[in-house]
């Protein structure tokens, strides 16, 4: 029996976190957690250090810190806690550490991920946004330090399981059609709102924009999924991860969500991947990679899937799409402008400042308004992002209720 993989999960008590906990449970004799990190939900984190007992748990900022530590003062738990981001940082280059689960959500994720990169670690990106904020500067430095890059999300952890082994275990510089690939088929469920009538999507509300009807995610992620701007970023990923073009990927609406994506190959065959819509299915997947684990995932009974249905997206129900599919043919600054806005506009929806159909006007006229220029370094996109964020901002207060 080889020795456990050491694990630091960054996100660990969001539902990418927690699935991978539960995997890693599943499956103790072959996985050991060594960090756990979070925001600021404090109580759920004591939960996990006690359950899991991780060498080390890291919080966002010294106030949540303490509130973990005051939860674990009179326990057995042994933890040492720490905070800030570059704690993070630090663990994901630790080196005992052999895998980083990255899911924390949104822009927060980008500098960790990359720590564990530059450490020549095998990354588990469940964080989209580091490689729309930062595509061609994060896959140089997978390439330079010889890190293995694994995707977690469904679709892009499907469509790595129906490449040839060849494009599996490329580094990203090799072609698609030398292998035969003509086309990416990316799934999406079309959201809540696919057959609503569109006339009404201005009223719709934070209740209903959040309940997905297949996924259980969080907040941010299920608002971008009733948008499409989640597919929109999938669709950006997808270009970094499989090393192709805007021209080489196609979206397709696919509201049951089993199959999660296929690949197109010049034969005329089309490989797909499906499942039951459950993230420790991809989680497993990548955690045991090339091998195969229980994930704790129910196989699908086709007897009992009554319908399986696909159709294009339609753009005037989902201008985000279109909009991150312009951004993506355009380059990294129009990419990383858009998760910003993004960032920005769905932060006030959910916080009842804005109405649904305005996410999409911040994120149009921010990319209109914010002069993209030459994004070539860490600091550059981080310039771009933090432009993008006050931009954003500043078109809040016109469309705030």
């Amino acid at each position: 029996m080889s020795e456990k993989q050491n694990l630091v999960v960054l996100g660990a008590t969001g539902s990418i976190g927690l699935s991978t906990l539960d995997v890693v449970k599943r499956n103790s004799e072959l996985f050991n957690v060594f960090a756990l990190t979070a925001g600021q939900n404090a109580k759920k984190m004591a939960e996990l250090c006690i359950e899991h007992e991780p060498l080390y748990a890291v919080m966002a900022n010294q106030a949540a810190a303490e509130q973990l530590s005051a939860h674990l003062n009179g326990t057995s738990c042994q933890t040492l806690v720490m905070h800030s981001v570059q704690a993070m940082s630090d663990l994901c280059a630790h080196p005992d550490v052999d895998t980083v689960m990255s899911a924390i959500v949104g822009a927060a994720g980008l500098l960790p991920t990359l720590s564990a990169v530059e450490a020549g670690k095998k990354v588990l990106l469940a964080n989209k946004e580091s490689l729309v904020m930062s595509g061609q500067l994060f896959i140089d430095k997978v390439k330079k330090h010889n890190a293995t890059l694994l995707p977690i999300d469904s679709e892009h952890n499907a469509i790595f399981q129906c490449l040839p082994a060849s494009l599996q275990n490329a580094h990203a510089d090799q072609q698609l059609e030398e292998h035969g690939v003509s086309k990416i088929l990316l799934t999406g469920s079309g959201g809540p709102f696919l057959t609503r009538d569109i006339n009404t999507l201005k009223n719709v509300t934070v209740s209903e924009a959040v309940a997905h009807p297949n996924w259980s995610m969080g907040q941010k992620i299920s608002v971008d999924s009733a948008t499409m701007m989640n597919k929109g970023l999938e669709f950006i990923e997808a270009k970094w991860l499989f090393n192709c073009q805007a021209s080489d990927i196609e979206v397709v609406i696919h509201p049951q969500s089993i199959i999660h994506s296929m690949v197109a190959y010049h034969d005329g065959s089309i490989l797909a991947q499906m499942g039951n819509p459950d993230m420790r299915t991809p989680i497993a997947h990548a955690l045991s990679y090339p091998k195969r684990i229980n994930a704790g995932v129910k196989a699908l009974n086709f007897a009992e899937i009554s319908d399986f249905s696909f159709t294009k997206p339609d753009f005037a129900r989902y201008p985000n799409l279109q909009l991150a599919i312009d951004a993506c043919d355009a380059g990294q600054g129009a990419t990383t402008t858009v998760n910003a806005a993004n960032e920005v506009a769905v932060a006030a929806f959910l916080q009842g400042k804005i109405a649904f159909t305005d996410i999409y006007s911040i994120n149009a006229k921010t990319l209109d308004s914010t002069p993209v220029n030459a994004v070539n370094s860490l600091d550059d996109i981080l310039a771009c992002d933090k432009a993008a964020r006050l931009c954003a901002t500043q078109l809040l207060a016109k469309v705030s209720h």
